[in-house]
């Protein structure tokens, strides 16, 4: 079992920054692709950004590239999402998960992930 808590989010005005941080214990970390995912209110859970095993490929929402960055520290078996010039819409509850199989590629699909965290506030105010 692969044990997930986020951290970092918060209040933050249009155009601010926030860093996420996702620290992951219990298996090998470095050998899973780990994502974010959010959720709005009323909204179904949705895609933000993946990261490979080895951390050489990363993927983006369209919604969010050019203004997120998602990273990892395996030495800190750590995943980070950077998250600059943000929005109103925005604002939603950010989860980190982790591939379901190691070693195995990046996937948009929040069915490929298996480990989830509880998930962390992110309020974006106009």
């Amino acid at each position: 079992q692969l044990q997930l808590v986020e951290s970092g989010g918060g209040l933050v005005q249009a155009g601010g920054s926030l860093r996420l941080s996702c620290a992951a214990s219990g298996r090998t970390f470095s050998n899973y692709a780990m994502g974010w995912f959010r959720q709005a209110p009323g909204k179904e859970r949705e895609f933000v950004a993946a990261i490979s095993w080895g951390g050489g490929t990363t993927y983006y929402a369209d919604s969010v590239k050019g203004h997120f960055t998602i990273s990892r520290d395996n030495a800190k078996n750590t995943v980070y999402l950077q998250m600059n010039s943000l929005k109103p819409e925005d604002t939603a509850v950010y989860f980190c998960t982790a591939h379901r199989v190691q070693w195995m590629a990046l996937s948009l699909s929040k069915d490929e992930y298996a480990y989830w965290g509880q998930g962390t506030q992110v309020t974006v105010s106009s």
